[in-house]
């Protein structure tokens, strides 16, 4: 059930506890059977409400970008320490890469646990090490970028040698939620290095490629669940909207982010069938980005939308029922 669904069913089922509650006086008997078998269902929902495909994490263990980054990246040279940023969330810069919340954050309350410390923080907050670790980096991608922070391999080194001085066990790591987040600077680096059109192709290729032995190294850790973003129209963010007033989204951009998603997706699909139980989702961060931007009005230029392919077993959308700034 979707995120949005659950809170139409919600209201339904709030509704009828109340008339439930108006003719109780009339018909008790009858009554205390209904108000029982719905108090029964919202339990089921709200159990639900904290899931992905059936699988309810006790923690998170985070790796990526600034998508995704709660405040790895360093006060001395991120502009993600200084206002405005954090000003709706928590009130003043904490690292993130946003006014207030993260993909993390939203992740994490959908699934009713605590957003994990960032990793170059969790030796000041030990007693939240029982909430994960982010290892997540602004301005990284699964290769180096355009920043002197760790890429992805790095990312899941640094949590190897965690397990490795038993600082998580293989029970947690089998009862966690593992997300990997790639929001696309590893395009932007590519084009910064001189990268061709001609070439892109063959270079989206190589950074999927790249991203599956990622996800395929942490299912072998003995991950039970691992979520993977699929890339947001990257022609619709302000860099490329701004030569036209940001009222079009940028076509071409957005048919390189479809060939990503579209390989994304059948890695992802074969990942599942090799492993047979659904362990990799897809967090559809694409369509969450273009239906709001409809809903405001901006056109979306794509010849396809990621939701048009043929989708993965396992992706969803629902995570992203709290969409990022």
């Amino acid at each position: 059930m979707k995120f949005s669904q659950f809170f139409l069913f919600s209201f339904f089922i709030t509704g009828i506890l109340l008339s439930i509650q108006v003719q109780g006086s009339i018909h008790q008997h009858h009554n205390h059977h209904h108000h029982s078998h719905n108090q029964q269902q919202s339990a089921i929902n709200e159990q639900k409400k904290h899931q992905i495909n059936g699988f309810k994490p006790t923690k998170m263990f985070v790796f990526g970008d600034s998508y995704a980054d709660t405040g790895n990246n360093r006060k001395s040279v991120a502009n993600s320490w200084k206002q405005p940023y954090g000003v709706t969330f928590p009130g003043k810069p904490s690292g993130r890469f946003s006014d207030g919340r993260v993909l993390t954050d939203y992740l994490a309350k959908f699934l009713g646990v605590k957003s994990p410390v960032p990793y170059r923080w969790m030796k000041y907050a030990t007693n939240r090490l029982s909430y994960g670790v982010n290892f997540a980096y602004g301005g990284t991608g699964v290769f180096d970028t355009l920043v002197p922070e760790p890429n992805m391999t790095t990312q899941i080194d640094f949590f190897q040698k965690l397990m490795a001085n038993s600082v998580y066990t293989k029970a947690d790591v089998q009862s966690s939620l593992f997300l990997l987040s790639l929001a696309g600077n590893d395009y932007g680096a590519f084009l910064a290095n001189g990268g061709t059109p001609q070439d892109f192709p063959a270079f989206i290729t190589s950074v999927v490629n790249q991203l599956v032995v990622n996800m395929r190294r942490v299912y072998g850790l003995g991950a039970k669940k691992i979520a993977v973003t699929a890339l947001e129209p990257l022609g619709c963010l302000p860099q490329s909207t701004v030569l036209n007033s940001f009222q079009q989204c940028n076509a071409t951009e957005n048919t390189a982010v479809d060939f990503h998603n579209a390989l994304l997706q059948q890695a992802v699909a074969k990942l599942n069938n090799e492993t047979k139980d659904s362990t990799f989702v897809i967090l559809d961060l694409f369509t969450s980005f273009t239906t709001v931007l409809e809903r405001k009005g901006v056109p979306v230029a794509r010849p396809l939308r990621i939701n048009d392919i043929q989708p993965a077993s396992g992706s969803i959308s629902k995570a992203m029922a709290y969409p990022p700034p």
